[in-house]
């Protein structure tokens, strides 16, 4: 099914049509034409009155006439269309969908908690209308679904900095995430605006133990830069101490100050000095 117009003309031309009829019916009555009155009252009260229709804004009028689709009204006002038809009424408007917070094992078999917000709208009331049941149901389902997917290919979090992970790359998540569901609503006539994440956390029974990964990788991390900064340092101070302090260390003493200095540099508590005041003889 795809989307056509449907044969409609303007309302208030219609109106004053009927209002002519009806007038003309009268007369007739009264000058005893009782048949051709009649007719023209029929007419007037079976094809004007029930071709009728008021369109709101961002609304769309689906069109059916005994079983077969004859189109959609989307201009706002009042018309009339095809007599004895039946007119369903579509919303046009954006509209959010917030799922529910999932629980999915990610791509490393963790139990997560996750959930999104999607933005949509109907852009083919055709195929909203006759290709799924009940579209609303039909979004709902079909974004837990693609949410399920996309939140099962990814670690939740990805210590080694390889790829991509749910908590590092939410962008990226919530680009491929938009594809997918794109894919899957297009069948209802359905345009997704933008999806994202709005919750994203480890499951409780998870979590504390999670946590202390997360935890224990910062302080790696960290005290690896701590260490390539300390080296770094160490070695410009003997390089600038031997160039300009017109003296040479030898080996013991090199290693004796290398040692010193990453003890005071790397420590995670202040360094208290010993200071060497010289040597008393007797």
């Amino acid at each position: 099914m795809n989307e056509k117009p449907v044969w409609k003309i303007n309302g208030y031309l219609g109106l004053i049509i009927l209002l002519a009829l009806t007038c003309l019916g009268a007369i007739l009555l009264l000058k005893q034409l009782v048949l051709w009155g009649l007719l023209l009252l029929a007419i007037a009260v079976l094809f004007f009155s029930t071709s009728f229709t008021i369109v709101q804004p961002n609304q769309g009028k689906v069109v059916t006439f005994f079983g077969t689709y004859m189109g959609t009204i989307r201009d706002t006002g009042m018309w009339i269309t095809i007599p004895l038809s039946v007119r369903t009424s579509i919303s046009l408007r954006v509209r959010n969908f917030n799922s529910a917070r999932l629980k999915v094992n990610d791509v490393e078999g963790n139990p997560i908690e996750i959930a999104a917000v999607i933005v949509f709208r109907v852009v083919d009331t055709a195929k909203a209308t006759f290709d799924v049941d009940h579209y609303e149901e039909f979004v709902e389902i079909q974004s837990e679904t693609a949410l399920r997917h996309v939140a099962s290919k990814y670690p939740y979090d990805n210590f080694a900095n390889d790829g991509y992970s749910l908590r590092g790359n939410a962008e990226e998540i919530a680009q491929e995430l938009g594809i997918e569901l794109q894919e899957r609503l297009s069948v209802a006539g359905v345009e997704v605006m933008e999806a994202r994440l709005t919750h994203l956390a480890y499951s409780t029974e998870i979590a504390s133990a999670m946590l202390q990964r997360q935890q224990a990788s910062a302080i790696i991390s960290a005290r690896q830069q701590i260490v390539e900064g300390a080296v770094t340092m160490v070695m410009m101070a003997i390089a600038r101490l031997e160039a300009e302090g017109n003296f040479q260390l030898d080996d013991e003493r090199k290693a004796a100050m290398v040692n010193n200095l990453m003890v005071s540099i790397v420590s995670d508590r202040s360094a208290s000095p010993v200071i060497n005041t010289g040597s008393l003889y007797g």
